[in-house]
């Protein structure tokens, strides 16, 4: 799209954090973990050290053969050095591929023939505990970011090499590989370019650039998600104190916030969903918060509305994006006070003027509506390159310029997309099994998760979690559940034990063979 092209040199991975140590030096970042790349930095440093950081892992993969060009797979223990080593990788001009550290070693294994014989940089634990024995086999060579293991070169034993100047490529060119987050099967490996980075970043910017105030800003989003890397080119090179948390547990955040007191937080769905709890804290960890914003996909109109009053602001203001791994960010919606609680979730946004467009293409030869939803198709210079080894999938997904993302909506006669399912989620006969989960989130607070797939015949079941793991009141659900489609009995489980993603959606194709699996 025109405004995502004009001047678009790229986004500059490797040298991301040099040109933000060169404009904000001092700049401070606050980590809710040690990094296992640099322990001596602790847990409050600057921009400036943290560039040093990644350039001396970057001499490091240097000294250890890695050349530009190459394709080195990240897959390690959760971490922030995750995304700095995939910087570091991008410095001397090689291609990062970052694999969640939720994948199985089955999975990690499968991905590494896919992208064939790369580096591996992961580290001891990952090597004893998941992956298998043949992933030596499918590497060039396996690199350690911590620990030491037979077979194995040890970053931490090239100390004091030679530094290597930052590798300037084709922003045209791959420069980071994440994988899709698999909620359908296997993983796809998405490769970015210089380019596509850049198109994200605009209209995610163009949103930041009302934020004018320099308020810190707190990140919890996965940490081999393409989101990241234009959150962290918003938030650093424009100074922004950043504070950036790899532990999304209700309490130990509760302590971090009543520290910081961020004025911007950006997590993920299911991720705010669990910190609906954070409303009711004493130390009003959530009251500093101007400006919230939510990655990717819909999210439930109780979470947003519980966020907004904990902020102590007078007009807070939640943000939804709703995207893609393949894409990015295409549609947009603000949330205020004003919006009620009861108001329709499904309405996720419209598109960003001149940068990216969206349209529903009808089945069956019928319209788009809310009875007869289409298939929704967008249109963005951010779209990925392609799949990596897989470019006929990548092509059944594109009609020249436009892209199918999966999901079945509609528009409104204002030009408001509406998200109603997943292509491969329809129950069909139900309606919108989304707008029921969020109907009954309204219904019922003690609620933590509700996800409805199909069970036995088709039957739609509603998998329910509560807060606390309490029993579900059975007099409460009736009533939540009356006006809706008629539902099978609740299934209730914890919710640890519910299979997710690495952006913490639920994975509802293997919850259904796990339904269906049990006795």
């Amino acid at each position: 799209m025109l405004l995502q092209r004009i001047g678009n040199r790229g986004i500059g991975l490797g040298t991301l954090l040099d040109r933000a140590a060169a404009r904000h030096p001092g700049n401070t970042v606050v980590l809710d973990h040690t990094l296992a790349i640099a322990p001596q930095l602790g847990r409050h440093t600057t921009v400036a050290r943290l560039a040093e950081a990644v350039a001396d892992a970057a001499s490091r993969l240097w000294a250890a053969g890695v050349r530009t060009g190459d394709r080195v797979v990240v897959h390690k223990s959760d971490g922030f050095d995750i995304t700095l080593l995939a910087i570091a990788v991008a410095r001397i001009g090689a291609v990062p591929v970052l694999l969640s550290p939720k994948l199985d070693g089955q999975s990690v294994a499968a991905l590494l023939r896919r992208v064939d014989r790369p580096y591996l940089l992961t580290d001891a634990a990952k090597l004893e505990r998941d992956l298998p024995g043949e992933v030596f086999e499918l590497s060039a060579r396996v690199l350690l970011a911590d620990g030491t293991h037979p077979g194995a070169t040890a970053l931490r034993d090239l100390t004091g090499a030679t530094p290597v100047p930052p590798v300037s490529t084709d922003p045209g060119a791959p420069a980071l590989i994440t994988h899709t987050s698999g909620t359908t099967g296997t993983p796809k490996l998405a490769v970015h370019t210089g380019r596509t980075l850049q198109a994200r970043y605009r209209p995610q910017a163009a949103v930041a650039a009302l934020v004018r105030k320099r308020r810190p800003v707190a990140i919890h989003v996965s940490f081999v998600h393409s989101r990241l890397f234009t959150a962290l080119a918003i938030t650093l090179l424009r100074g922004f104190p950043l504070v950036v948390l790899a532990d999304d547990d209700p309490r130990r955040v509760a302590e971090l916030f009543a520290e910081v007191r961020p004025g911007v937080l950006e997590a993920h769905p299911n991720t705010f969903l669990r910190w609906e709890d954070l409303a009711a804290d004493p130390r009003r960890p959530l009251a500093s918060v101007r400006y919230f914003s939510s990655t990717f996909d819909a999210i439930h109109p109780r979470t947003v509305h519980r966020m907004l009053h904990a902020s102590a602001h007078r007009f807070p203001v939640f943000g939804q994006l709703y995207g893609q791994s393949e894409v990015g960010p295409i549609v947009a919606r603000a949330f205020t006070r004003r919006r009620s609680p009861h108001t329709d979730g499904r309405c996720v946004g419209r598109p960003f003027p001149g940068m990216t467009g969206v349209r529903v293409v009808g089945r069956d030869g019928r319209r788009a509506s809310a009875d007869s939803p289409g298939f929704i198709e967008v249109r963005t210079d951010g779209r990925v390159l392609t799949y990596l080894g897989e470019q006929t999938r990548y092509d059944g997904q594109r009609t020249g310029q436009w892209w199918r993302m999966g999901d079945l909506g509609y528009r409104t006669r204002w030009g408001c997309l509406h998200l109603l399912d997943r292509e491969v989620d329809e129950i069909p006969g139900f309606g919108s099994t989304l707008a029921a989960e969020d109907h009954l989130f309204t219904r019922l607070d003690e609620l933590a998760e509700v996800i409805i797939v199909p069970g036995a015949g088709g039957a739609p079941v509603p998998v329910v979690c509560t807060k606390h793991d309490t029993p579900l009141d059975p007099t409460a659900w009736r009533a939540a559940v009356a006006g809706l489609p008629p539902l099978a009995d609740p299934v209730q489980w914890r919710l640890a034990d519910l299979p997710q993603t690495a952006t913490t959606k639920i994975k509802r194709l293997e919850l259904a063979r796990l339904l269906a699996a049990r006795p």
